[in-house]
């Protein structure tokens, strides 16, 4: 067996499919730059993505998936992500929203399985359109603006989405909703060809700008009956949904496209006051040190969790998961930090050449911000660990 290039590949199997996608990403490092200045979503990365594959590798086996490790998605979304973050965040939030659809088995088994057909032979994408301008994060508990009600036919819904990554390329979208009637929240499978669906080109930050993330706009959509996902509970479960971790895993492979960059810019950049480039300097190296440092932690964490969770199995208890939360809210956190830290030494590397509009580096300093931005939020991170800790305490008897 050759050895692997990456300590967290465990077999040959995993290698292939890394490199796969690997050299797909390598094809799309022009279209990254481009989508950035267009601010428009990398189309041709993500097709290529769908025709090798990608996107099945969330869906069941049962229904024709070819599900990979969480491992292994995290490795692959790093390498995609260090060529295009932002496809990379923007299509990991299909896998999030089908992983979490498969975990949980919600609602009508044979509508799941239709959905996973037109995943499988029509490439279909789908994420979860939760975000609205007046309720903020979707994980601080705000209640959705967006009304639906009963019709003889099913529901009618209407409302607005903010934050819709992945907008332009989705074919399905999980909406939630609260009842006018009864002001219960629940979600909904909505296809974006049905009357009243539309997307609204809303998106113009400073970074991941390729992400596509529009405003989704429902006006007056007629729902059969079997659109109806779940209903949520009137209180959060504390059930995390592990394939968040591709937050961290984006991230993270952001940071070391960061790092490349900075290597190589250190190779070839010799001022004429030395004889040699400046990577031979010792405190260029002493940077670079540092980087590898901090991106050796950040990922020994991050796939420890992951393992972590793996070892739960395929179905794993919800009290493992409840318990397990923390530490990957930590790994979330660790990877925004070091992601943060590393682009900032990367520019250091490069001086003023960083700030420059035809340097990458400019472009993942914009990126890396989002990361604060995603969830779980620092602060609800922070409290998970310290309360789990005053709890085991207290068990001890030591409080």
């Amino acid at each position: 067996m050759s050895p692997f290039e990456d300590s967290f590949i465990r077999t040959n199997h995993e290698q292939d499919i890394l490199i796969r996608i690997r050299t797909v990403a390598n094809r799309h490092s022009e279209g990254a730059r481009h989508a950035d200045e267009k601010n428009e979503l990398n189309s041709a990365l993500i097709s290529d993505l769908l025709a090798e594959g990608y996107h099945t590798y969330s869906v069941p086996n049962e229904y024709g998936g070819n599900p990979i490790s969480l491992p292994l998605f995290l490795m692959c979304q790093e390498q995609i992500a260090m060529v295009d973050g932002p496809a990379a965040l923007a299509i990991g939030w299909h896998h999030i929203t089908m992983f979490n659809l498969a975990f949980h088995r919600h609602w009508n088994e044979s509508v799941f399985q239709s959905l996973c057909n037109d995943v499988i032979k029509k490439q279909a994408l789908i994420n979860a359109a939760d975000s609205e301008s007046a309720t903020g994060s979707p994980s601080r508990g705000g209640k959705p603006q967006t009304k639906v009600r009963r019709d003889s036919h099913g529901y009618i819904l209407s409302g607005r989405k903010t934050f819709t990554s992945l907008s332009t390329a989705l074919s399905y979208f999980i909406v939630s909703a609260t009842d006018e009637d009864t002001g219960e929240v629940s979600e909904y499978l909505i296809h974006k060809d049905i009357p009243g669906v539309f997307i609204e080109p809303t998106w113009n930050m400073a970074g991941m700008r390729g992400t596509a993330s529009h405003d989704l706009v429902l006006k007056e959509v007629l729902l059969p009956e079997d659109a109806l996902v779940f209903h949520r509970p009137s209180r959060p479960t504390g059930i995390p949904n592990v394939y968040l971790l591709n937050i961290p895993a984006v991230y993270l492979g952001i940071a070391q496209a960061a790092r490349n960059e900075a290597v190589r810019f250190a190779a070839s950049y010799q001022p004429n006051s030395l004889t040699h480039p400046i990577l031979e300097l010792p405190h260029i190296q002493q940077k670079l040190g540092q980087i590898e440092l901090e991106l050796t932690t950040a990922r020994h964490l991050l796939y420890s969790v992951a393992e972590r969770v793996e070892r739960l199995g395929p179905t794993p208890a919800k009290d493992r998961l409840q318990q397990i939360a923390p530490d990957l809210g930590a790994a979330k956190v660790v990877a925004i930090q070091t992601a943060l830290s590393v682009v900032d030494i990367a520019m250091r590397i490069a001086g003023v050449h960083s700030l420059s509009m035809n340097s990458p580096l400019q472009r993942y300093y914009r990126d890396v911000r989002f990361g604060l931005h995603n969830p779980p939020m620092d602060d609800v991170v922070l409290g998970q660990l310290a309360k789990r800790f005053i709890a085991e305490h207290s068990s001890r008897g030591e409080a």
